[in-house]
């Protein structure tokens, strides 16, 4: 029997989380390992779906309850209704997640990213277009986070990097070399649900000044953008300064971020912030490639899980 692979990207946000929600840019890259997935079809009822994940040790079924099965429904429901002369047939799907899971870094995403492209290419005999998969992966998307902005998934399909709006989606920017992002996780975990609706909160209770922050974020980003395709990382790590200011403003970090932020600062980091939703998550940093083992064995010594990745300038995981 055929299997069928699908692949994602991880995503980080450099710039622009929350503010993203409101119509502002956000400045994203795709990070290299994400997810995979294999799809092995089966005998039986056309699109029922097993779906196993080794590195939870989870076993979902499409017929579940949780959040996790009805994401694997509705991704199902739309490769059906979307390739309607395809050869659905039921099956089971394999997937390793490569990110931690809650941590920022679009793991949610890159899951349904990589299964979209292993069961959409079995059931249409083809691979899936780039269209194809960002529309099964926002299907996926909403079951967990409601109305996302987009960001995640299109990031998690399409890699590389770019400031990318809601209007607009992913305007894409060239790199001059292989951008490296240092990651600590704070081992801390919230709901993007949770954190998005917090921020809501405030906009409501102070719409003028929390707009205010926003624009701040917005400029923070179109002068990132410019340093990012200048290959300029110090000029890039004082906007992720500011914009963890303005994050931390809105009530998303917590005493662990910011403390781990710190620690990268006073290793060296050209600067540090969140990523994604907040209350926890992981923590980014850039630094020279002189100065990268200090601040990660910095992270080390306050016991904090440390990684890096490498963004490279591809379109494809």
């Amino acid at each position: 029997m055929t299997r069928y692979e699908g692949h994602a990207f991880g995503k980080v946000i450099l710039l622009g989380e929350h503010a993203v929600v409101y119509g502002r840019p956000a400045l994203a890259v795709g990070i290299s390992p994400g997810a995979s997935a294999t799809f092995e079809p089966a005998a039986g009822e056309p699109s029922s779906i097993a779906l196993d994940i080794s590195t939870w040790n989870l076993h979902v079924l499409q017929t579940d309850t949780t959040d996790l099965a009805r994401a694997l429904a509705a991704l199902a429901a739309h490769l059906a209704e979307r390739f309607t002369s395809a050869r659905a047939t039921s099956g089971r799907v394999d997937a390793t997640i490569h990110l931690p899971a809650g941590g920022g870094l679009g793991s949610s995403a890159a899951l349904g990213v990589a299964i979209a492209r292993a069961v959409g290419t079995a059931w249409r005999d083809d691979a899936m277009s780039t269209d194809d998969v960002l529309g099964a992966a926002l299907v996926w998307e909403r079951v967990f986070h409601g109305n996302p902005s987009g960001v995640d998934h299109t990031v998690a399909t399409v890699g590389g990097a770019g400031t990318f709006t809601r209007a607009d989606g992913l305007a894409r920017i060239p790199l001059r070399a292989p951008l490296r992002i240092l990651l600590a996780d704070t081992a801390e975990r919230s709901s993007t649900r949770t954190m998005v609706e917090g921020v809501a909160r405030i906009h409501a209770r102070r719409p003028e000044a929390t707009d205010r922050t926003f624009d701040a974020i917005e400029t923070l980003v179109h002068d990132g953008a410019r340093s990012l395709r200048a290959g300029d990382a110090l000029s890039l790590g004082r906007a992720m300064d500011l914009n963890q200011a303005l994050l931390s403003s809105l009530l998303l970090s917590t005493e662990r971020t910011e403390e781990l932020c710190r620690i990268a600062r006073e290793a060296g980091a050209f600067g540090a912030k969140l990523t994604g939703g907040g209350g926890g998550g992981c923590v980014i940093a850039l630094a020279s490639r002189e100065g990268e083992d200090r601040v990660l064995d910095a992270w080390r010594a306050a016991g904090a899980p440390t990684f890096a990745a490498e963004v490279t300038p591809t379109e494809h995981p």
